[in-house]
């Protein structure tokens, strides 16, 4: 599978319009993020070239926190360990669109990554992501926030699809995203419940 677990995890801080089709959790899923602990699945495409990425947490914040939390360009590098800059090249005025640039540096022993992505914004419930230049081949996803009921907080539902341009074997991309997903959906928790009022 030509993609680079490290530096897909780094794609967790970013958002830019994919055609990610809304999914639900499993029964697996739901038993784990009621639980307080993320959810993720990692799945390699059929032809080897390109790979899935869904992950879930729920957070005990408002949406509109969380939101704040997921958007900005500063606290990237703080939530995922591998990303090491995000900056906003263009950005709509209207606030319903902006181009970021994220450098990643998966591990020692690879070149740095960069990623250049529009996020598209719908509300502050949906961003849509999709790549428009940078090194790796194909990214597209989307972050969803669902408010949770009574007030309880915010569920987080994720989804990348890539190829990067590195290959590597499957089995150590698949177990190092189980590995780094999650830290990052942990990290974004801890980052929005500072953020709480």
């Amino acid at each position: 599978m030509r993609l680079s677990a490290l530096a897909l995890a780094a794609l967790l801080c970013a958002f830019a319009s994919g055609p990610a089709a809304a999914w639900e959790l499993d029964a697996a899923g739901l038993t784990a993020v009621e639980q307080g602990r993320p959810w993720v699945l990692v799945r390699p495409e059929p032809d080897g070239d390109e790979g899935l990425v869904r992950g879930a947490i729920d957070i005990a914040a408002p949406p509109a926190v969380v939101w704040r939390t997921i958007s900005d360009c500063d606290l990237a590098p703080r939530m995922v360990a591998t990303l090491k800059s995000c900056r906003i090249l263009e950005r709509d005025p209207a606030g319903r669109w902006d181009i970021r640039e994220h450098i990643s540096r998966p591990t020692f022993f690879l070149p740095p990554v960069r990623s250049v992505f529009r996020s598209d914004y719908e509300g502050e419930r949906l961003i849509r992501f999709h790549r428009t230049a940078g090194d790796l081949e194909r990214l597209e996803g989307e972050w969803r926030l669902v408010e949770l009921p009574n007030g309880a907080g915010t569920r987080v539902l994720y989804e990348n699809r890539a190829t990067a341009p590195f290959r590597l074997p499957g089995a150590l991309v698949r177990m190092a995203l189980r590995r780094d997903v999650p830290d990052a959906l942990l990290a974004l928790r801890r980052e929005s419940l500072a953020r709480r009022p």
